[in-house]
């Protein structure tokens, strides 16, 4: 991470605090969000997680909010995989996707 200044930093993390704080407040709810809203939403949630963050702070804020963890997790899919998910978790998922495939290709 390159030197920025603190000021810089926390308007960062505020940015990503608020919107992960928005994500996970729209995906609790059960009031109707129009697709377009949504992805305006994540786009600049992704927009805000691709910018310089200490990992630290990006971890704790992560932590906490479980939508922009599952967002962050599959903006980095093809180098880590799921790493932000629980091991067992991880390991079910591929299981089952491992038996979906091969399921399909039997009855191809």
């Amino acid at each position: 991470m390159s030197a920025l200044p603190v000021v810089c930093l926390k308007t960062r993390l505020e940015n990503v605090i608020a919107l992960a704080r928005l994500l996970d407040r729209v995906e609790r709810s059960s009031a109707p969000v129009g697709a377009d809203q949504y992805r305006a939403l994540v786009r600049q949630l992704e927009l805000a997680l691709a910018q310089d963050l200490p990992t630290d702070a990006l971890n704790a804020v992560l932590g906490v909010h479980p939508a922009a963890a599952e967002l962050y997790e599959n903006m980095h899919y093809e180098h880590s995989g799921l790493s932000r998910s629980p091991l067992d978790i991880s390991v079910g998922s591929e299981m089952l996707a491992g038996q979906v495939l091969a399921r399909a290709g039997r009855n191809a």
